[in-house]
């Protein structure tokens, strides 16, 4: 059953969050899993802490939410995100 990502931005730095656009979806796709609605042209619509934005992932499982997390090659692109933006990962199953 698929196993979404929810991954909610807070802008820090602009320039490195282009860099990071530049890596992120490859360092998904290594753990198949594929962005599905969201990316740089979200708006959120309640802004409580700075500009944000966000995106939905799905993988095939939450083992491989994890796996990405957790690969050891990708640390330096998690790094680059979390210079980029204050960043909140949420695990979510599929429904129904």
């Amino acid at each position: 059953m698929a196993h979404y990502a929810l991954v909610t931005l807070v802008i820090k730095d602009q320039e490195k969050l282009a860099a990071y656009l530049k890596v992120g979806g490859p360092a998904v796709a290594k753990h198949d899993g594929k962005a599905i609605a969201g990316g740089p042209e979200s708006l959120a619509l309640q802004i409580p802490h700075g500009e944000t934005k966000g995106v939905v992932l799905e993988f095939p499982s939450a083992d491989h939410i994890t796996a990405w997390l957790d690969d050891p090659e990708l640390a330096n692109v998690h790094a680059l995100r979390n210079e980029a933006a204050d960043t909140t990962i949420l695990s979510l199953p599929s429904i129904g």
